[in-house]
């Protein structure tokens, strides 16, 4: 190779580069979400009743482009619930999630935080709270069960949410 050719050597790669990049984006694309078990300092975990779903989930999100998983984690937590870490976050689990997609992924945190204020009912969360997690509400729902069993030692870890 000569010196004159190696600019376009180096734009060759780039264009390549952002081809593969922009193919595997369709061909192989995924969704990454996060969600937290959120424990108050009295055990009690933290759950939320959406307006569009059936039941009570542990809150979480989606993870946006150039957001990082524990920024994703903070933000959907203090959306969902005004709640804030009080130490980091511990990584669980990382879970395929069929019910979505075939392409949908959760990494899976526990977490000791507090409630900065209550939270108002809004067009997204109709409802949300702190449970002993020995007494959770009627319509709890069975992933959200299965991961406290996880938790708990109760079950192995499942791949798929």
């Amino acid at each position: 190779m000569t010196q004159r050719n190696a600019p376009m050597e180096g734009s060759y790669r780039r264009l390549l580069m952002w081809l593969m990049h922009r193919y595997f984006a369709f061909s192989r694309g995924m969704t990454l979400g996060v969600r937290a078990a959120c424990y108050n300092d009295k055990g009690e975990i933290f759950l939320v009743r959406h307006s569009y779903l059936p039941g009570w989930y542990m809150p979480g999100g989606g993870v946006e482009r150039g957001e990082t998983l524990p920024n994703a984690l903070e933000k959907e937590i203090r959306e969902e619930g005004n709640l804030v870490l009080t130490a980091p976050a511990e990584l669980v689990h990382v879970y395929l999630n069929t019910k979505a997609s075939p392409r949908d992924h959760v990494v899976f945190y526990k977490a000791k935080v507090k409630q900065t204020a209550p939270r108002p009912r809004d067009w997204e969360i109709v409802e949300c709270g702190f449970f002993d997690p020995e007494n959770l509400p009627d319509g709890t729902s069975a992933s959200t069960r299965r991961r406290l069993e996880e938790l708990s030692g109760l079950l192995p870890h499942d791949d798929f949410w």
